[in-house]
């Protein structure tokens, strides 16, 4: 995600919405402060339902743009969790 997405909770938000539809994966903040990284994996359906999310953010957040690439699942994640 790209806009006033650091310093607005936007990555406990994530985490929230993500586990409520029981992705596992991250979230980071990427250094250009501008950024935030999502990494998720679960069925099409429940990530379609997260990348909607995205695009509104929290009500604090302004998210400018959202960049999205799918892979196979690889089941490299145990749950979903913030990572700095």
């Amino acid at each position: 995600m790209y806009g006033r997405v650091q310093g607005v909770g936007f990555r406990a938000w994530v985490v929230k919405q993500a586990r409520a539809l029981n992705l596992t994966g991250y979230a980071r903040n990427l250094a250009d402060r501008r950024q935030v990284e999502v990494v998720a994996e679960g069925p099409d359906a429940h990530l379609d339902q997260l990348v909607e999310a995205l695009h509104k953010g929290p009500w604090i957040a302004r998210v400018e743009r959202v960049v999205m690439d799918r892979f196979p699942v690889r089941g490299d994640y145990s749950g979903f969790e913030i990572r700095t």
